[in-house]
């Protein structure tokens, strides 16, 4: 048998064998499974997917936006229209308010017609009777017979209107008091008289606009 000599430490490394490489790296199969282009494609989609949802959801709140004033808008212009006619029929009122007051004022500033002729009738003379009592807005008119003889008949009349002038109860009422008739009634020979009297109130004119 054949003796198994050591290796001598003398003896050097072990060189690898030695071949020429013909291989062709641009026409081997690519070994990487996810290249790297792949991902930046990925990248952009992603990021143009957030873009075009950001922006879609911002032209989405914009036309809600819009629709909510459209819709303010026309309520505006339904009510504006209500209100108009609010506006007007409140200023009919007020106008129509405004009225009845001026009226109201001016009944009550009339003379109570009741103590009125009362007072007529007090400061009336034996010798005088009325005939007629004709109260207008501003205007009293009575109209009487004086009894009496044709010489003091004349002398009663005057003496009735002085009355009705200087009367107390009178004075804050009539502002004047005159005589514009006074005639002698053929049928029964007595003295007719007519007495227009002027009356304190405000004027009827502004009551009846």
């Amino acid at each position: 048998m054949l003796s198994l000599k050591k290796k001598t430490e003398a003896t050097g490394p072990l060189v690898p064998a030695w071949h020429p490489n013909f291989r062709n790296y641009e026409q081997l199969p690519d070994t990487k499974v996810v290249r790297t282009a792949f991902f930046i494609n990925v990248g952009s989609i992603v990021v143009a997917l957030s873009l075009l949802i950001y922006f879609g959801l911002g032209e989405l709140q914009l036309q809600n936006i819009r629709n909510q004033a459209e819709d303010w808008q026309a309520q505006i212009e339904q009510n504006r229209s209500a209100s108009t006619q609010a506006v007007g029929s409140f200023t009919k009122f007020k106008a129509e308010e405004a009225k009845i007051r001026e009226v109201d004022a001016f009944l009550k500033s009339r003379p109570s017609i009741a103590q009125l002729i009362t007072d007529l009738g007090r400061t009336l003379p034996p010798n005088v009777a009325l005939d007629a009592f004709d109260l207008r807005d501003a205007t009293l008119t009575l109209r009487g017979t004086v009894r009496g003889a044709p010489d003091k008949a004349s002398g009663y009349a005057s003496a009735y209107v002085d009355t009705l002038r200087n009367a107390p109860e009178f004075q804050p009422l009539f502002t004047e008091v005159n005589l514009t008739n006074l005639s002698r009634v053929p049928t029964t020979g007595r003295l007719a008289i007519e007495v227009v009297i002027k009356l304190n109130v405000p004027s009827a004119a502004g009551a009846k606009k």
